[in-house]
């Protein structure tokens, strides 16, 4: 079973750095068109669009899509499934303020997107446990420089609370799996 990017149609071999698997193809268009964004992620344009509308991911410069909004495309597509938009909208507030101010980033959003694949990502085949969540946390941010005590704990909470809703979601589709093949 091929494993993928998390938030993306494009697979990978190894769990670590992934953004920057993305990066080469940013940086060969000068940005990605909204129907670039759609391939890489599976969204629909007017999910995306949407997003940007009501503030989650920051308005494209010149109708482009670069390294920034890319990652927070990507967050917000790996959540959906295990959190109300709203509630995605709001833990990404919390961490990095608005979407469309860089100033009050406590991390980049590509090294958010990192960490928490980091996190959420296993050598083998399997969905990792809520034991191991804490461990993979304090590894995914060892090289992390916090600009205050303040911005680790609520990096680390933050994504405490990523792990476990993306760990949940995925017991819910082993769960439905079982449950069809009963059927």
């Amino acid at each position: 079973m091929p494993q993928f990017i998390p938030g993306t149609t494009l697979e990978y071999n190894e769990s670590n750095g992934m953004f920057a698997s993305l990066r080469p193809l940013i940086r060969a268009t000068n940005g990605l068109t909204l129907s670039q964004v759609c391939a890489i992620t599976g969204l629909e344009a007017s999910t995306i669009q949407n997003w940007v509308k009501r503030g989650f991911v920051a308005r494209p410069i010149n109708k482009k899509y670069f390294e920034r909004q890319l990652a927070r495309i990507l967050l917000i597509s790996t959540l959906r499934e295990a959190m109300p938009l709203d509630t995605i909208g709001e833990l990404m507030q919390i961490i990095n303020g608005s979407a469309n101010d860089e100033s009050d980033d406590i991390i980049s959003e590509e090294d958010l997107y990192d960490c928490f694949c980091s996190v959420i990502t296993s050598e083998k085949e399997r969905i990792i446990t809520e034991s191991e969540v804490p461990q993979r946390i304090k590894s995914a941010v060892k090289s992390y420089n916090p600009p205050d005590k303040k911005a680790y704990e609520t990096l680390t909470s933050a994504l405490e609370v990523m792990a476990y809703a993306y760990i949940s979601s995925q017991y819910k589709k082993l769960a439905k799996s079982k449950m069809e093949k009963l059927k």
